[in-house]
């Protein structure tokens, strides 16, 4: 049914896979201060938030960068439910936890696969990068959003190297589709926010 979406998970698994093999995940020296600390990282991802919920209010969805917002807003609730299942299902022991990266299945309080925080940040831009990139190349720059926020939680022993791949791959799997067949969170707002609240001004 998704032919691209296909290859692009194939090729994620394979190279999740791969880099699993290479032993790729190993805890790093602590650092969670200045430009790595969590406050920080908190402070982009409120950011990205607040951006993306705002310009799809102020925008609507008549135009083309407000079906881009949407698209992001239901990109990042996909995303959210595929982290927050994964974690349950796999219960990974972070590196804060334990100095063993294949920990898995070990219960309540082990939630370290997949990062959250990655897959946030990469659903949030992949629809923007999707939708832009072709025609205006800087958009692609979007992507130091999640390239920051998963280097960020490995350096805090939040999170295993490949958490954090998996988080980057399940968020544009997530903006993938979104900007395929969505945007769907229109459909259960009033009909009023299809316009934007720009037109009112």
């Amino acid at each position: 049914m998704f032919p691209n979406l296909r290859l692009w998970v194939g090729i994620a698994a394979f190279t999740l896979s791969q880099l699993s093999l290479a032993q790729i995940d190993h805890k790093v020296a602590l650092d969670h201060s200045g430009f790595w600390s969590h406050s920080t990282q908190e402070a982009v991802e409120a950011v990205t938030l607040a951006t993306i919920v705002g310009g799809s209010l102020w925008e609507g969805g008549d135009s083309r960068l407000g079906r881009t917002y949407w698209q992001s807003i239901d990109s990042v609730a996909l995303g959210a439910v595929g982290s927050t299942t994964g974690k349950y299902v796999f219960t990974r022991a972070r590196p804060s936890q334990t100095d063993n990266p294949n920990k898995w299945f070990q219960g309540k309080g082990h939630y370290s696969f997949p990062s959250g925080e990655a897959t946030f940040e990469s659903a949030a831009v992949t629809d923007f990068v999707l939708e832009y990139g072709h025609d205006q190349p800087a958009v692609y720059a979007l992507e130091l959003l999640p390239l920051y926020v998963g280097v960020g939680r490995v350096k805090a022993q939040a999170h295993w190297q490949t958490d954090v791949l998996a988080g980057w791959a399940l968020g544009f799997g997530s903006g993938y589709l979104a900007h395929e067949h969505g945007p769907w969170a229109l459909q259960v707002m009033p009909h009023g926010v299809q316009a934007g609240f720009k037109t009112h001004f």
